[in-house]
């Protein structure tokens, strides 16, 4: 039995009307270039953030260390998704 969502995506097909959220092969692809770059670019950052709290002996430094790891990371996400939704957007 096929779920709401799927019969109108079947009536669009029949209309001949895109399907809402259709992306395109070369769309797509730069979407997962984007997000492997950003796994590699967030990979990075959690090696060095841990190599610097190894190297910390001072609880201030560590703590600081975290938040700045917490805000570089959230930037690094805020950067990717931004880029994907401009993909997306066209």
């Amino acid at each position: 039995m096929k779920s709401a969502y799927e019969l109108a995506l079947e009536r669009l097909d029949r209309k001949g009307i895109e399907r809402p959220g259709a992306l395109d092969e070369a769309t797509r692809g730069k979407i997962a270039e984007v997000r492997s770059r950003a796994e590699a670019d967030l990979a990075k950052l959690e090696i060095l953030h841990r190599e610097r709290l190894r190297a910390q002996t001072d609880p201030l430094e560590a703590r600081r260390a975290e938040e700045e790891y917490a805000i570089d990371r959230r930037r690094l996400e805020e950067r990717r998704d931004d880029a994907i939704a401009s993909l997306r957007d066209g």
